[in-house]
């Protein structure tokens, strides 16, 4: 008898890319301890292993693949307003709140811990972004509730805490508690002085109730929100619990979940107030004001999540190449995929190291560093402009080096193509971000002088970066609402440049520098000059055999 070979025998494809270590990236290792948290790094390598398991890449797939559910009424009509996730979202946010993702660092004194927890999500998410929501919301809180400082001594030590508590009880009762914010409304958008909420004084001092109806509040099962509303004398801020210290549930009426493009293992909601119970955080009048300190922590955040999802995603694209075979050779020998790939790459390590600079700023900000206040001022919006915008681009790039495997479901690739725009949309979109910096440097001028400063450091090293400080220059001098985005974007890509000169390897910063400041290069992916050294980029960025 002769035997026939198996129609389904599996050849040619890549093992699962599972476990591996997500914080296997020099310049995630390198940035840590070059802005002063090499203390964590023991900690980051711990996490990066566990994102990189099987068990929590299941753990992101199941939480997106069953997406949360909102149950307005329990089974006897009482009003409830919860919303029931999978029990892999719980798994996500019990490790992210124990691992510092959200308040911890401001109860935490060590110089650099703010940039421990910045270098713990480019590892974290690897898994997940939309539980990055609440655990980032949570953590932007803090230094906005510090505005009311006798609502900071009650919640403070529980946004700041490492525990997990997701059942809605009094907010005083749980071990932990999480944060979310309500700014936008349908009218207005990212214009919030429109807001058409109103919130009317009680009797008792400090006391509101609010009237309106929220457009986007995500992750709306969190234990209190921080909410813009009309006072009697201007927009303020508001502190919004969902259950009141008597044990009553406060109204939060929610209208409907947001049928998203992605994000879809997070909950982001339309809520109504109707004599909503809220205490005044910050003077009537300051809400924007008041509310910043949380918006400068939650842009860095989807700068932040940006750069992990261009990382995890050049992962995936590089155990692909490594493992398939076409033409004769592997596709990691290929020239030309090894061009794409290392392009890739070169872009990926740009926004990780200019994300660690920001966090670093960020840690010493808060300290009371002066120079670092007004760089972080600066350079946030610029790098949410420009890196969040580069994310999708990016990840539709890396997704296409595995070809039609990457375009089906399975591969998670499609996740994370219909998760990257959403951080250039969040926070201010690119519009938004631009106007900021034309902003900042009109109202602050010593952010330009912060940000000069920080370019001056790479003075000298590379005759490319030189000319683009001198265009940047130029280019301020004549800025313009319609410039806006072109300035930014040199802006970004100058900042980045300087940081690559000063410390990442000679053929990476050689290679970023000539292709996007010296203009060596094409409109797309893959199209470096033949002088880059594309070996020791690939080796850099994937050490298991690039």
């Amino acid at each position: 008898m002769v035997s026939t070979p198996a129609t389904h025998d599996v050849t040619n494809q890549p093992p699962p890319l599972a476990p591996y270590d997500a914080s296997d990236d020099a310049a995630l290792l390198e940035g840590l301890r070059r802005e002063g948290a090499g203390w964590a790094e023991e900690d980051l390598r711990r996490l990066g292993r566990l994102a990189g398991s099987a068990e929590a890449q299941e753990w992101a797939d199941l939480a997106n693949r069953h997406a949360p559910v909102l149950r307005t009424h329990d089974r006897y009509g009482h009003r409830v307003d919860e919303v029931e996730f999978h029990p892999s979202w719980h798994h996500l946010m019990r490790v992210a709140v124990a691992e510092g993702q959200a308040g911890a660092p401001w109860a935490d004194d060590r110089p650099g811990a703010h940039v421990a927890r910045t270098a713990g999500g480019l590892a974290w998410g690897h898994t997940d972004a939309g539980h990055g929501c609440p655990a980032s919301m949570t953590y932007a809180a803090v230094p906005a509730l510090r505005h009311q400082p006798e609502l900071a001594k009650v919640y403070e030590a529980l946004l700041t805490g490492r525990e997990y508590d997701p059942v809605l009880r009094v907010p005083t009762e749980k071990r932990g508690l999480l944060a979310g914010m309500g700014m936008t409304e349908k009218q207005g958008g990212s214009d919030v002085r429109t807001n058409s909420t109103t919130a009317t004084p009680t009797a008792e001092p400090g006391v509101y109730t609010l009237r309106g109806h929220k457009w986007f509040t995500s992750a709306p099962m969190c234990d209190v929100f921080l909410v813009l509303a009309q006072a009697p004398e201007g927009l303020s801020c508001f502190l919004v619990p969902r259950v009141l210290p008597d044990g009553s549930r406060n109204t939060f009426r929610i209208q409907r979940l947001k049928d998203k493009l992605g994000n879809r293992s997070n909950a982001s909601s339309e809520p109504e107030f109707d004599g909503t119970v809220a205490w005044l955080v910050g003077p009537e009048g300051r809400g924007v004001r008041t509310i910043i300190d949380m918006v400068n922590c939650t842009r860095l955040d989807c700068v932040t999540m940006s750069a992990t999802l261009m990382r995890k995603t050049l992962v995936e694209a590089g155990h692909h190449a490594r493992h398939r075979s076409a033409f004769g050779a592997r596709l990691v020998d290929q020239p030309l995929m090894r061009n794409v790939l290392a392009d890739l790459a070169l872009e990926s390590e740009a926004a990780t190291t200019l994300t660690l600079r920001l966090a670093g700023a960020a840690d010493r900000a808060v300290r009371g560093d002066e120079g670092e206040q007004a760089f972080r001022r600066i350079a946030t919006a610029v790098g949410k402009y420009w890196v969040t915008k580069r994310g999708p681009a990016f990840t539709a790039e890396a997704l296409e080096c595995l070809g039609g495997n990457g375009y089906v479901e399975d591969s998670g690739m499609p996740r994370h193509y219909r998760e990257a725009p959403l951080l250039s949309i969040w926070e201010g979109s690119g519009n938004v971000n631009a106007l900021d910096v034309l902003r900042a440097l009109t109202k602050e001028p010593r952010t330009a002088d912060a940000l000069f400063a920080e370019l001056a450091l790479a003075q000298g090293a590379d005759a490319r970066l030189d000319a683009a400080v001198t265009r940047l220059r130029g280019l301020l001098a004549s800025a313009s609402e319609t410039g806006a985005r072109r300035l930014v974007e040199q802006m970004a890509l100058t900042l980045q440049a300087s940081l690559l000169v000063r410390h990442a390897p000679a053929p990476v910063a050689d290679a970023f520098c000539a292709t996007r400041l010296g203009g060596d290069w094409g409109h797309a992916f893959g199209t470096l000059p033949d002088s880059a050294d594309v070996g020791a980029i690939l080796g850099r960025a994937l050490p298991e055999g690039g």
